[in-house]
């Protein structure tokens, strides 16, 4: 019977070596990514936490000093930022639900052969290709123009024709907007997964009797899962931090209707020229994204893990 000799301590020990040196090979290329990566992002928010320690406005010289956690004291009692972020949760979760929706609905019809389909995928994929700024404009100037918008020619016979939509209704004409852009990127993750479906479980699936909703509800759509997660916490993630929308159509207003938590502190910097308190509303926004992110995507993970198992 042969037993197994271990190997001398001084070899183990040149093996690790060749293995930590294999490994700091293959990284090697990517530290000047990996550095360059830290000085955009992470020194302006380490600058970002040091100004808002302080009460620093720019039209006041001599203001600036250190005072502590006080701004962050005055963030959470300012009763526009909880505005601005109820603003922005409305705006956000109305946004990626809606486009949610309506993705499955257009992915459930490309799933399927005809004739042009490839043409129509393109053109409607166009939208998400269009730059926000673009999009913004052609939305406040031909779709919500009061006079000779395309919206109020279409609800004309209903009574709606004469709407300033984006003054009397400034969250939906942004949510729409957002929506037309973000419905293409939901339906490219939902047709993914619809393709990624295995032909043979909706064939036994038809054999068995069931139904086309039912085989959607009971086979598809658990299916669809991952894939729907993964599109609303990116695109959650994205329209999360909207701003082009909000300052070409509606600036904010009236009244800061439709101001969100990245225009708020937009305005506080550059209008008001508080730069400690834009900057601890800054942190706090960072901090409670990573928060959510985190927490969605060990959600989302353990969906995957769950998957493959």
């Amino acid at each position: 019977m042969m037993t197994a000799v271990a190997a001398p301590p001084q070899v183990k020990v040149h093996e690790q070596r060749e293995v930590k040196s294999h490994n700091w090979s293959r990284r090697a290329p990517l530290l000047p990514a990996l550095v360059f990566a830290i000085i955009v992002t992470q020194l302006p928010f380490v600058m970002t936490i040091w100004y808002s320690l302080q009460s620093w406005n720019l039209v006041r010289p001599g203001s600036q000093q250190f005072v502590g956690f006080s701004n962050y004291a005055d963030v959470f009692a300012d009763s526009q930022f909880r505005g601005a972020a109820f603003k922005t949760i409305l705006i956000t979760g109305s946004c990626v639900v809606i486009a949610m929706l309506i993705g499955i609905g257009i992915a459930l019809l490309l799933d399927r052969q005809f004739f042009g389909r490839g043409v129509v995928r393109t053109l409607l994929i166009t939208p998400f290709l269009v730059m926000p700024v673009a999009g913004a404009l052609l939305w406040k100037t031909t779709m919500f123009d009061p006079l000779f918008g395309i919206i109020n020619f279409v609800l004309g016979p209903f009574g709606a024709g004469e709407t300033d939509w984006v003054s009397s209704h400034p969250v939906i004409a942004i949510v729409a907007a957002l929506v037309w852009q973000w419905t293409p990127f939901m339906m490219l993750l939902v047709l993914a997964g619809l393709q990624s479906q295995a032909r043979d479980v909706l064939e036994a699936a038809q054999v068995d009797g069931a139904t086309g909703p039912r085989t959607f509800v009971w086979v598809t759509l658990p299916h669809l899962r991952r894939y729907i997660e993964l599109g609303v916490l990116l695109g959650a993630i994205y329209v999360v931090n909207t701003f082009d929308h909000i300052y070409m159509m509606t600036q904010g207003g009236p009244g800061n209707a439709s101001s969100n938590l990245p225009f708020y502190i937009y305005q506080r910097a550059f209008l008001g020229f508080d730069v400690g308190q834009a900057a601890a509303m800054g942190v706090v926004v960072v901090i409670g994204t990573i928060i959510v992110a985190t927490v969605a995507l060990r959600v989302l993970f353990k969906s995957f893990r769950v998957q493959e198992a």
